[in-house]
């Protein structure tokens, strides 16, 4: 699967080292009889990275960057290599490469010269053929062509070829429309008079001629302040409308987007359309507004605010998946393109036809450029459903060519619209381009089924082969697009996938354990089921840490997943010994607090392993005192805060004694209690056991932890909301697993609503208090679990307001809760912390402070990092101590 609506069977996937391989493969397939599909990141959306022969996985070991010339601004590249990573080497020369799909952070180079990819500045730089100056391709069979412009290394018969049908070329092939990409759309830079381009001509082929093994491709100036304008129209036609009108401006960028789609986004200017156009500088922003007939507008000069904005963008391929009603939308009809001066009539025909068939969808894209992508809410699993597709698919077909246009105007046609080619072309123009590829490919085994004879649109479709189950609507979820193969956390806030960026497999990306799990709910490769051990393998790698859930535009949640395939992989069986030890963690530590074994315990767990754990590192030590039991003694005194005398409480908290602050790390509820209090709220604590279940719940052991939770919602009662909870895996537990586990008792969705972090407790029920002031710089990690789940914001106000300079880490801790204590784990959670948190604790001044709110995260540090962090409570209250 790629990403898009279609699944093929390869026979197997090759990952060639070097172009010698690439034509040792392409050489035993020929001879076999065995067709062949190049594949880069996967990210296609109409079907071109699939195939029923070898698949060769170019991003494995063919990704390097050869060279740069920013003299001559080319570089030499694989066809593996990821996008980012050369815009990243030739950053500091001023270059970048011009083109730029939404998906630039993991797609490759090859892809985007399978697909002759566009992307949002191409209104200014033009397409991927528009960048490529010479291409190293193997045919199949394995013969090697060079190719740049005139007729060397061109195969035989292609002069020939072109020489024959002149006439064909000049007057059958769309006019200058600069988002022809459908068929072989560049096919007529052969033509004399355009100068014999082969390399351009070969981009967008779609893996149908030969493998790219190595590109020359053009570098442009990069702006060096881009200033964002963000124009706000009353409605999407009107946007649309408009666009045209702003490219003697010389934008570099001019995209479209309406209400349906940004829903609700923080820094738009008024309206229910807007046009986000990137110009040069902040003079040309402000000259472009002024003349912009638009309702409103914003000028964004700040790179961050810029960021944010565009984040709304590059993530609407996956956003524009799900309606606003949670139901799912499907590619298919991604990227039609018109001309830009019809793209306001087209949009408005093209919504009646949605009307007109019962479907919906959210049209965004490059309206200077007439390119509209959108996602359609198709029923591509009944009979009914799949016919509709047909139907409308052949519709909109002709709907875009009587406006000039491209079937696809920016990804390709793969399996999506080949069928549909000779509307746009008519039957004479896609004879010849059979005739083109009979040249390359005369045995016919590239990618085969794609642009030319191709199959048809309706066949293949991956949800055919799903059972009609719920956990498989949400496995079906994941589209493809990729997100989670990125190679790094973006040095920011970002979290997935950090298992697949330690490891570089597929397998252990959410994608890689999507695409698992499907297989194996369809039954047909993975033929055990949930007992399926390759499935289990990938998801042992899987640290739960829930980045996919708001990391992934479609917000899938393999911690989830996983928790769902333990409990039926080890049902009825005996379960690894972690399950018990560490899943069973708070009745395990209740336990021996109870019989008062606490030293005890701590000294055999540093002389004896503990069976089924890792013997790579030690066990935290429980507390001398529970937290519960010191609890009394904990009050803000006198004089305490910044104010002077504690105000008197107002507002009653519930804190929550989760089985970290309890058992392990009683000090960070003690600091908890002694801040609240100064910040005059009273604090009360549960009066019976309670728990999230998270070890449970994190182990699969599903049965227990909804026993876990109904005794806790019995002994819990009626608690004075905010429940306040520190630990933030636990406050995540609550307010998403908690609900989701029992969602026919009112109870967990009132303690759910309830749950608050330490920092939004401060600021929704003590927004008048003052923090100590610790101006202090900080570093350390923010749990996972909260930047998925929870949210930060809160934190990073209160950080702020406490004077706490600095960023936490981004990405993974690493440990995980119970991920860093379990076998054959240690090496891929010291990678995960290799990758911003060491580093950042390593650069750190000697007086900066180390804040980690999870307990794993501070064991993490403690253990790796060789320093001790501490909660956000615990550094406020040393602060109010300061302060006497």
């Amino acid at each position: 699967m790629d990403a898009s609506n279609y699944r093929r069977v390869p026979v197997g996937v090759v990952a060639p080292r070097d172009a010698e391989d690439v034509a040792a493969a392409l050489r035993v397939c020929a001879e076999a009889g065995v067709p062949v599909v190049p594949r880069g990141g996967g990210t296609s959306i109409a079907g071109q990275a699939t195939g029923t022969g070898v698949v060769l996985d170019l991003t494995r070991h063919m990704n390097a960057l050869v060279s740069v010339d920013p003299a001559a601004r080319t570089a030499v590249v694989q066809p593996g290599l990821v996008l980012d990573r050369l815009r990243d080497a030739v950053r500091p020369y001023g270059l970048t490469f011009g083109p730029d799909p939404s998906t630039h952070s993991r797609c490759t180079l090859g892809g985007m010269i399978g697909n002759n990819a566009c992307g949002a500045h191409s209104v200014a730089w033009g397409t991927t053929a528009d960048n490529v100056a010479e291409l190293a391709v193997t045919a199949y069979g394995g013969a090697a062509h060079r190719i740049g412009t005139g007729w060397a290394g061109a195969p035989k018969g292609l002069r020939e070829l072109v020489d024959g049908n002149l006439a064909l070329l000049r007057t059958g092939m769309a006019g200058g429309f600069s988002r022809r990409i459908s068929g072989y759309g560049g096919l007529d830079a052969l033509l004399p008079e355009r100068g014999v381009r082969l390399a351009r001509a070969f981009c967008g082929s779609e893996g149908t001629l030969g493998v790219v093994t190595e590109a020359v491709v053009r570098l442009v100036e990069a702006p060096r302040a881009p200033v964002l304008a963000v124009l706000g129209y009353a409605d999407e036609s009107a946007a649309a409308d408009a666009a045209a009108g702003l490219l003697p401006y010389r934008p570099l960028t001019v995209e479209g987007m309406a209400e349906d789609l940004v829903r609700g986004a923080a820094g738009l200017p008024r309206g229910r359309a807007w046009l986000f156009v990137e110009m040069r500088d902040e003079g040309a922003a402000r000259e472009l507004v002024r003349a912009a007939d638009a309702l409103d507008a914003v000028v964004v000069t700040d790179p961050a605010g810029q960021r944010a904005l565009w984040r709304i963008r590059e993530d609407a391929a996956g956003t524009a998946t799900r309606l606003p009603g949670g139901e799912m939308a499907w590619p298919g009809w991604e990227d039609c393109a018109v001309p830009p001066a019809r793209l306001g009539a087209y949009l408005r025909e093209f919504r009646a036809l949605l009307a007109a068939h019962g479907l919906r969808g959210s049209p965004y894209g490059h309206f200077g450029e007439g390119c509209v992508h959108v996602r359609i809410d198709f029923d591509l699993v009944s009979a009914d459903g799949v016919a509709r597709f047909r139907t409308f698919s052949g519709e909109l077909a002709d709907l875009v060519v009587a406006h000039g246009g491209s079937l696809s105007g920016e990804h390709g046609d793969g399996q999506a619209r080949a069928e549909l080619l000779p509307r746009m072309y008519g039957p004479e123009v896609v004879g010849l381009f059979g005739a083109y590829k009979d040249v390359w490919d005369p045995a016919g085994g590239m990618n085969p089924g794609m642009l030319v004879r191709p199959a048809r649109l309706d066949e293949n479709l991956r949800f055919a082969v799903l059972p009609a189950t719920p956990f498989a609507g949400e496995v079906a979820r994941c589209v493809g697009v990729a997100k989670c193969r990125t190679t790094d956390a973006g040095g920011g806030p970002g979290v997935m996938c950090p298992s697949y960026r330690a490891t570089g497999e597929e397998r252990h990306s959410t994608r890689g354990r999507a695409r698992l799990l499907h297989e194996m709910l369809a039954g047909e490769i993975v033929r055990d089921g949930w007992r399926s051990a390759e499935v289990a393998e990938a998801l042992d790698l899987c640290l739960g840490c829930k980045g996919c859930l708001s990391d992934c535009p479609v917000g899938v949640d393999m911690a989830t997943y996983k928790s769902q395939f333990l409990h039926h992989h080890w049902a009825g069986r005996i379960r690894p010994l972690a399950h018990y030890a560490l899943g069973g963690l708070p009745t395990w530590l209740r336990l021996i607090t109870a019989l008062r074994l606490t030293r005890a315990a701590n000294t055999a767990a540093r002389l004896l392993p503990l069976p089924g754990l890792t013997r790579e590192r030690g066990l935290p030590e429980l507390a001398a005192e529970p937290f519960t039991r010191s609890r009394a003694r904990v009050r803000a005194e006198p004089g305490s805060g910044p104010q002077g005398t504690a105000p008197a409480a107002t507002r009653t908290v519930t804190l929550w004694p989760d089985t970290f602050t309890e058992y392990l790390a009683p000090e960070a509820g003690r600091a908890a209690v002694r801040v609240l209090e100064a910040a005059g709220l009273r604090v009360t604590a549960p009066g019976g056991t309670v728990c999230c279940a998270l070890t449970y719940v994190s182990t699969g052991r599903l049965d227990r932890a909804r026993k876990v939770l109904h005794r806790t919602l019995t002994a819990l009662g009626d608690v004075p909301a905010p429940v306040v909870v520190l630990e933030p895996s636990c406050a995540a537990a609550l307010r998403t697993d908690l609900p989701a586990l029992l969602p026919d008792d009112p109870r967990a969705a009132r303690l759910a609503a309830a749950v608050r972090t330490f920092a939004e407790t401060l600021e929704e029920y003590a927004p008048d208090w003052r923090p100590p002031r610790l101006d202090r710089a900080v570093v350390g990690q923010t749990h996972c679990h909260q930047h998925a789940v929870l949210g930060d914001a809160a934190d990073r106000r209160l950080r702020e307001r406490a004077g706490l300079v600095g960023e936490l880490s981004g990405g993974c801790c690493g440990l995980a809760g119970n991920f860093g204590f379990e076998p054959g784990h240690h090496e891929v959670s010291v990678a995960c912390a290799e990758e911003q948190l060491l580093p950042a604790l390593r650069a750190a001044g000697p007086d900066a402070l180390v804040q980690a709110d999870g307990f794993s995260c501070r064991t993490q540090i403690a253990q790796l990092g060789g320093v001790r962090a501490r909660h956000l409570a615990e550094l406020l209250a040393e602060g109010l101590a300061t302060d006497l």
